[in-house]
């Protein structure tokens, strides 16, 4: 974890503007020949005189990250097989019997989150974490609407909309469950932080587009679903900052 940065807690001035585009998904599993394997979406053929290349289009890492935002490229004739993968089946979903609180699973069918509840689990993750509490108010509203049973066509879950991949890695057990999504979320969020050195855009749009994305355009991919995703949580961070800053200003008059 960081000590406390000033881009953790700041403005973040960014302006960007764009269309979201909506999302397809197959799956299929690659098996190069020197043993690496790979779960994509789709494949992608690129003649090149120097040798055809193949790219390999992966699973987007969030909800709304764009469809093209992850890939690899391949030399075409180091893939050795292909096979398609079925879908799987729809999550079964938690039943109300046995999940009464919100802080356990969550279950479709109980009350939902009231603002306070929701203000106080960020709070406490981004405590933890060193990460503003209206950052990660923002990401959730970006990529759930705050629906704790949100549920993505990739099959992204919970608040945060993780994977079932990235939740497994960060140690959630159960994605509809509250607090659990947004303690992997917030942790996740402050791997990319750190990553990035704190740019609060960068780590954004890693969420959205991965940081392979990132990596390779050395700055905010050119996706336009990942810029307007980018702006959009930066665009509703500032402006909880400055009505913050209004109220502050309306409660102790003498401190302007």
């Amino acid at each position: 974890m960081l000590p406390p940065a000033p881009l953790r807690a700041g403005l973040a001035l960014l302006a960007l503007a764009a269309t979201a585009c909506p999302l397809v998904f197959a799956a299929e599993h690659i098996t190069l020949r020197n043993g690496s394997e790979f779960d994509c979406t789709r494949q992608e053929l690129r003649p090149d005189p120097a040798g055809d290349r193949v790219r390999l289009y992966l699973f987007p890492t969030t909800a709304t990250a764009s469809a093209n935002a992850n890939y690899v490229e391949v030399a075409a004739d180091s893939v050795l097989r292909v096979d398609i993968v079925p879908d799987p089946p729809a999550p079964a979903l938690p039943s109300t019997a046995s999940a009464p609180s919100r802080l356990g699973l969550g279950a479709p069918g109980t009350a939902p989150l009231t603002p306070a509840e929701m203000h106080e689990m960020l709070a406490r993750a981004g405590a933890l974490h060193n990460i503003d509490t209206d950052l990660l108010a923002s990401v959730v509203q970006a990529e759930s609407a705050g629906n704790p049973h949100a549920v993505s066509r990739a099959g992204a879950r919970g608040l945060m909309q993780l994977m079932p991949s990235t939740a497994s890695t960060l140690g959630v057990q159960n994605s509809f469950a509250p607090e659990q999504n947004i303690g992997g979320g917030t942790a996740y969020l402050d791997q990319l932080l750190t990553r990035y050195h704190d740019d609060i855009a960068l780590a954004v749009a890693a969420y959205n587009a991965g940081p392979a994305a990132v990596d390779r355009y050395h700055g905010i991919p050119p996706y336009a679903e990942t810029r307007a995703y980018v702006a959009r949580v930066i665009r509703a961070f500032n402006r909880r900052k400055l009505a913050a800053a209004s109220l502050a200003v309306v409660a102790h008059p003498v401190a302007r």
